[in-house]
């Protein structure tokens, strides 16, 4: 075995411990959009999920059926109809839809069955139970329009998927349901998981999609220096979606979104949109810092937001012990007030917890992150990540290509969140020009 596999498996490998801690024993509900199993991608999701599962990770999965209902309606010369974003359910549809769960169904199971040697399902015991978990009620006439066999999510069996779950087995779940009078109807997989996260009041939900994420610049989905925005925060993210036209098509931004923000906004902590077209991209979220595709996250209580006039004091007031014993370079209440728009912070019951400046260099493509600060009341919960991960964004949206810090003791708090150490002369020529050659901080630079 080569060393410089063991110098790069080694930390990566305890770069990921934290966030297996943190999710043993958690609840995520899982929705796989059926193009993913369409695409082939079925194989490895189902290793993904039994590698998470076997580090204490509860899941409930529920898979869509979209485009293999329809090859089935098409084989029997069927048009699919859809209105309001959802399938029109005739008899003919009921029918595609229960011979696609059931396909559908034993694929999957039968992908978690498998523990081939030397794949990553070896000597995996994975228990896929399924069950009459949902009770629901047709849709009816919308807008004129009878949905007719479409139907939507009553009532969630908690007690019995919770059973299961503390079995250790994985629940799987089709976009079925049936009323008391055992009619059943076809519901779409987005509405069942989400529905299904916040009865379990599940610690996230994930949603595997055609989309990569949700991008800084909605209306400009094609832009190559469009990013995605990895963080939303639930406000920010209700807002977009009231600008957006209403989802009709899986591609459209609003359709994940709105129900991300429905489970946020009733006690789903993270909801999260990941492409199923990236390879790995659960575990990549799940277990990176720095994730992939789109969090929307329930901030609570706690505020993590640009600063205002109004917290002047409160910046000054967490960055003063800091400054005292040389950690921070001094900064005056005039130099604070002038620049306050530069600031992020995360408040909460009006005090400041943690707070971080940014500073630009359009010329150079790059930002400096100043005054990095974290409450010791709050030190080792995640805040600085929080900050720094917003100061990314900001930077993002501003098209720059980097952000760099200026530091003296906390090198390796920036090396491990991605940082590399550049020479002072890398710095932007106006920066370069203010550089403290007595103090000989440190410079790090982050690509994003």
């Amino acid at each position: 075995m080569s060393a410089v596999f063991n110098f790069t498996f080694v930390p990566w490998f305890r770069s990921v411990a934290p966030y297996i801690h943190m999710h043993r024993g958690k609840t995520f509900v899982v929705g796989i959009a059926g193009e993913a199993i369409a695409a082939g991608k079925l194989q490895h999701i189902a290793q993904d999920l039994a590698l998470i599962q076997s580090m204490g990770v509860k899941i409930v999965l529920v898979h869509g059926f979209r485009p293999q209902v329809n090859e089935q309606l098409l084989a029997k010369g069927h048009t699919a109809k859809y209105s309001h974003g959802m399938r029109i359910t005739d008899e003919v549809a009921l029918d595609c839809a229960q011979e696609a769960a059931g396909q559908l169904r034993y694929e999957i199971e039968a992908a978690f069955s498998q523990g081939l040697p030397n794949t990553p399902m070896a000597g995996s015991t994975v228990r896929v139970i399924s069950g009459n978990f949902i009770t629901a009620r047709p849709v009816g006439i919308v807008d004129g329009v009878d949905f007719q066999h479409s139907g939507l999510v009553r009532k969630v069996d908690v007690a019995g998927i919770q059973r299961t779950l503390d079995f250790g087995a994985m629940v799987l779940l089709s976009p079925f349901g049936f009323s008391p009078t055992g009619e059943a109807f076809n519901l779409t997989m987005e509405e069942v998981a989400t529905s299904v996260a916040i009865a379990l009041q599940a610690d996230k939900l994930v949603f595997l999609t055609e989309i990569p994420g949700i991008r800084i610049h909605p209306e400009q989905p094609e832009a190559e220096d469009n990013p995605i925005d990895t963080e939303l925060p639930l406000a920010a993210a209700e807002k977009l979606l009231a600008g957006l036209p209403s989802a009709k098509d899986p591609t459209d931004t609003a359709f994940y979104l709105q129900h991300c923000v429905k489970a946020c906004k009733a006690g789903v902590e993270r909801s999260h949109i990941l492409p199923f077209a990236l390879d790995g991209s659960i575990l990549l979220e799940i277990y990176v810092h720095d994730g992939i595709g789109t969090m929307v996250i329930d901030e609570k209580l706690e505020s993590l937001r640009e600063a205002s006039n109004d917290d002047v004091g409160g910046i000054l007031q967490l960055i003063e012990p800091f400054e005292k014993d040389g950690t921070l370079v001094k900064r005056s209440r005039t130099e604070i007030e002038r620049d306050v728009d530069h600031y992020t912070i995360i408040e909460h019951d009006g005090v400041i917890f943690a707070c971080a400046a940014l500073y630009p260099y359009p010329e150079g493509k790059t930002a400096e992150m100043a005054a990095l600060t974290v409450s010791p009341q709050s030190q080792g919960q995640g805040d600085g990540e929080r900050v720094l991960k917003r100061i990314e964004q900001r930077a993002k949206s501003m098209g720059l290509d980097s952000i760099f810090v200026l530091t003296t003791r906390t090198m390796h708090w920036f090396i491990k969140r991605g940082f590399q150490p550049a020479d002072p002369e890398w710095l932007p020529e106006a920066r370069k020009r203010k550089y403290n050659w007595d103090r000989r901080s440190q410079v790090l630079v982050k690509k994003l």
